[in-house]
């Protein structure tokens, strides 16, 4: 099928603004457009029925305006309430479906559409749930671009904070809201403009970031958005050259790397007062410098999963640096 015209788009569009893009029964004719889904060209429809993976799923599509496309959600027990997101008011106008892993059974039975979620972060080859296989059940799905590094067949390696622009953009593409798109993505680049205009200056601080895990810790590696969170800072990832998203280290090259500020990520169902009393407590680590100096940073599990709220994470990481220096 060939691509809409411009003016085909154009008319579209101004009917989606001006009915409010009802999910169901608004009459309005759904555009059709090209766009990548990791390195693949994929044909969307114009959703209707949306199921959301995580916060940063729902966060995207609320951010561009989009919740009366979205269905429902579901929500692991790592994500916090969503009551205290700043879209809770556009949480509570959607329907609640799960607070389990994403799997087929839910999406087929809740009639979606539209599939929005991470690679392995929702989409699972060992659950039965893939882009594939919704494929074969016309259902079309959107993967992070910070997730594609390592998707099968259609990699696609993007640096994580352009990986959230260029989902807001495919989003809108998708969405016929590329104006928006285009709006949050100029708003969130000033803002890390400004926050590099003032991070510290000199050599980048070490900093390890503990998601979890005694025996070995779990941490963030290069594809995801604390790196860089930590990088415009005015921080260095010690762990920033691991080729992963999240992955396992050892305590040993922990206590090398010797860190001076540890950020914790902090879940729902693992709060950060207990990682911080384990470090306190754990002899390996209880005499790192970040420990010692009591240089503990708390970070949203929200804010370090890609989604515009990393943007937040970033301003509150970059100002606990800068009062370090005073």
């Amino acid at each position: 099928m060939k691509r809409p015209t411009i003016a085909v788009l154009l008319a579209s569009t101004l009917l989606l603004a001006g009915c409010g893009a009802q999910v169901e029964g608004d009459g309005a004719a759904a555009s059709t457009v090209t766009v990548k889904r990791c390195g693949e060209d994929v044909q969307y429809t114009t959703p209707r029925r949306a199921i959301v993976y995580e916060g940063g799923s729902a966060d995207k599509m609320f951010a561009l305006g989009l919740t009366q496309h979205v269905h429902g959600y579901v929500m692991p027990p790592a994500n916090p309430s969503v009551e205290e997101s700043p879209w809770a008011a556009e949480y509570a106008k959607v329907t609640f479906l799960s607070d389990d892993l994403l799997n087929r059974e839910l999406v087929v039975d809740a009639k979606a559409d539209f599939v929005v979620a991470g690679w392995r972060s929702g989409f699972s080859d060992q659950r039965g749930i893939t882009p594939e296989i919704l494929d074969g059940l016309k259902i079309q799905s959107f993967m992070h671009s910070e997730s594609c590094f390592n998707y099968p067949g259609y990699p696609e390696r993007v640096a994580p904070f352009e990986a959230l622009y260029t989902d807001l953009e495919r989003l809108g593409q998708i969405f016929g809201v590329e104006a928006k798109a285009q709006e949050l993505i100029a708003d969130y680049r000033k803002r890390v403009e400004a926050v590099q205009a003032q991070a510290p200056k000199g050599d980048p601080t070490p900093v390890f970031l503990y998601d979890s895990g005694t025996d070995k810790p779990f941490t963030a590696g290069s594809q995801v958005p604390p790196t860089d969170i930590i990088r415009f800072a005015g921080g260095r990832n010690v762990f920033g050259d691991l080729d992963a998203r999240w992955g396992e280290v050892t305590w040993e090259a922990v206590v090398e790397a010797k860190p001076e500020v540890i950020v914790i990520l902090d879940y729902g169902d693992k709060p950060a007062a207990e990682k911080i009393k384990f470090l306190k407590e754990f002899p390996t680590t209880s005499k790192l410098p970040a420990v010692v100096n009591d240089r503990f940073y708390v970070l949203d599990y929200n804010e370090g999963i890609s989604g515009p709220r990393n943007i937040d994470g970033l301003e509150g990481f970059a100002k606990y640096l800068r009062e370090l220096e005073t």
